[in-house]
Formats: structure tokens, C-alpha cells, sequence
């Protein structure tokens, strides 16, 4: 049985709008790519071929995981998450006590983590031991490099 993916519902149209950009540009630049790499002459030999066919398989294995993932996809409604816990779909502002400075963090999924733009994962050390605390917490975290950090909860949105 498939686990389900719990999206937010941007992270949704995020996926549906990868997937069809895969399915109808993507393919058919890729397509080319290999009619122009054929045309090189002996295939046994042709570095481009292989490397076009190297990057299809990679696209349509891109394309196979959001299928598969929009397959069990469940969406949260936003309106009904709470802001007296952190959820997934919840945007947590902390105060970084090693740092001493104030971030926000927004809890997500795996498959809509995007680190660079403050979208964490549900499944990572900081967004794992956000979720189900309250305003006024503290939470120590153990991170993988072997270090910690401490978090104060400041405030939780949606």
C-alpha cells in the first residue's frame, strides 16, 4: 500500500504544474535532443545520445514519482489547522537563541521541502521537533552534524 503524501494545497498546484511542464515541453525538447544526437552518426560511439537517453530516463523517472505522488496525495485544508500547535502547513517563527536572531520556518511535507526558501520538512530534525508544540516552548534539537540547537516558539500562522 502507498503512504500517503500530505500536501499543502500550493504544494499541490506546485507538483500538477512540474508534472505537466515535464509531460508536454520537457518531452518534447527531449525528444529533439536524441533526433539531434541520432544524427551524429554511430550510435555505439555517440556521447550525446547516451547523454540525452541518460537524461530521458531521469525525466520520466521525475515524471513516474509525481504521478505516484499526486496518486496518494491528500491535501490539508489550512483553514482547519490550528495555531495553538505546529502542523504541517503551519509557519512557525522562532528565536534562535545560539544565533540570537528571529526566523520563520513553514512546516511541510518531504516531497515540497525547499530549504532555501524557509520550507522545512515535516521529516527533518528542526521540522520534526516543531511539530505538536505550543507558543512559549523550548525546544532542543539534536541535529545530525552531531551539534544542537534551541529554539524558543514565538508564534504559529498558517
Amino acid at each position: 500500500m502507498q503512504k500517503q503524501i500530505l500536501l499543502t494545497q500550493q504544494g499541490l498546484k506546485d507538483l500538477e504544474e512540474e508534472l505537466d511542464i515535464l509531460k508536454t515541453v520537457k518531452r518534447k525538447e527531449m525528444a529533439e535532443k536524441i533526433k539531434l544526437a541520432r544524427s551524429y552518426g554511430d550510435l555505439s560511439e555517440n556521447s550525446e545520445y547516451d547523454d540525452a537517453k541518460n537524461e530521458q530516463a531521469i525525466m520520466e523517472a521525475r515524471i513516474a514519482d509525481i504521478e505516484v505522488m499526486l496518486k496518494s496525495a491528500k491535501v490539508i485544508d489550512e483553514s482547519e489547522i490550528s495555531n495553538e500547535h505546529v502542523h504541517i502547513g503551519s509557519k512557525v517563527k522562532v528565536y534562535d537563541n545560539d544565533f540570537e536572531e528571529e526566523l520563520v520556518y513553514h512546516i511541510v511535507s518531504a516531497s515540497e521541502a525547499d530549504p532555501e526558501n524557509d520550507k522545512i520538512s515535516d521529516e527533518s530534525p528542526i521540522g520534526h521537533a516543531l511539530l505538536e508544540k505550543k507558543v512559549g516552548e523550548k525546544v532542543h534539537i539534536e541535529l545530525p552534524n552531531g551539534s544542537s540547537i534551541q529554539l524558543d516558539i514565538l508564534e504559529i500562522t498558517r
